[in-house]
């Protein structure tokens, strides 16, 4: 047994037993890597997969037992591998990062930047995702960490470390009925215009959604996009008021949109999510450290290695977290 072959069956596995797939996933030939999947199968007795013909059909209960030992191994050799590069004071590397649309446009740009100042040699790859699916690419690990907001529940599927908070904005043309009320709008000012705003706003459960509810109005949606750049488009288009997040909006929309406060919408919080019990490279912590300067990058190795609780400072509003990102 290799742990060559243990990283093929689990490439097969979450490449839904596609064998094209995870020969691709792994830089292998598809013969090569059938090849090595029938060695490990010998050497243990029993079949990982039962077949239909010549193709994989499902993994028998065997294979799942199997499955699970086979990535814990590979994680705690990535551990491994990790710790001793952190060591050797190794400063190359890759760092995968899953993300949303809005954080990796207006928020990750000058963080990644201040990673690639002190570690010229790591590469750095961006994920941008729809908010449902970041976590789950986190959880396929494909993914280094997650940067992630909500607005109220605290993330699951790693361990969450706050960032910053942040609240959404209305963005209008300045010849708008709202740019003219002379006052904030409130939700019923609010539904009589058509919304142009995230994707996530049309599930059921959105503070967006659940906000109208509660004072008796439903949003009409003109238009939903991923990208914040896409919704500040499509209002100077004329199609709505847009609804997003307040990094979003910089001094350049500002010229012909004005922003309003949202308003009966909750506050939001960024989030990092690291995977639990890995051990994060040195460029990895360096890029947290960017993007929340109140968090000790010390206190966030010990939690990943379960010595000690997680216990983490308010994190602070957007414009303060600006500015403590700019002084550090």
């Amino acid at each position: 047994m290799t742990l060559t072959q243990l990283r093929y069956l689990v490439a097969i596995a979450d490449s839904r037993l596609n064998i094209t797939q995870a020969a691709e996933r792994v830089h292998a030939t598809q013969p090569g890597l059938s090849k090595q999947l029938k060695h490990l199968e010998d050497e243990l007795g029993f079949l990982l997969f039962s077949r239909k013909g010549r193709s994989l059909e499902a993994i028998t209960p065997a294979g799942q037992q199997v499955l699970a030992h086979a990535r814990r191994i590979i994680e705690e050799t990535g551990n491994i591998r990790a710790y001793a590069a952190n060591e050797r004071g190794e400063h190359e590397g890759r760092l995968v990062l899953a993300t949303t649309h809005t954080q990796a446009r207006h928020v990750l740009p000058e963080a990644i930047a201040r990673v690639k100042r002190a570690f010229p040699r790591v590469s750095v790859h961006l994920r941008p995702l729809a908010d449902g699916e970041v976590l789950d690419h986190l959880a396929r690990g494909e993914a280094d960490f997650a940067v992630i907001s909500t607005s109220g529940a605290i993330p699951g599927g790693g361990l969450p470390v706050p960032l910053y908070r942040w609240r959404r904005v209305l963005l209008v043309p300045r010849g708008h009925a709202l740019a003219k009320l002379g006052h904030s709008p409130g939700i019923a000012e609010l539904a009589a215009h058509p919304l142009v705003s995230y994707e996530s706003s049309l599930r059921a459960d959105s503070s967006l959604q659940q906000a109208f509810i509660a004072h008796g109005h439903s949003p009409r949606f003109a238009m939903t996009a991923r990208d914040a750049d896409l919704i500040k488009t499509y209002v100077r288009a004329g199609l709505g008021v847009g609804v997003l997040a307040q990094m979003a909006v910089d001094a350049r929309d500002e010229e012909d949109l004005l922003a309003l406060p949202a308003p009966a919408l909750p506050e939001c919080t960024a989030w990092a999510v690291l995977p639990r019990e890995r051990v994060l490279r040195d460029y990895a912590l360096e890029l947290l450290a960017a993007l929340a300067p109140q968090i000790d990058r010390r206190d966030v190795r010990r939690v990943l290695a379960g010595n000690a609780e997680a216990i983490w400072p308010t994190p602070p509003a957007w414009g303060e977290a600006q500015r403590e990102t700019t002084v550090a």
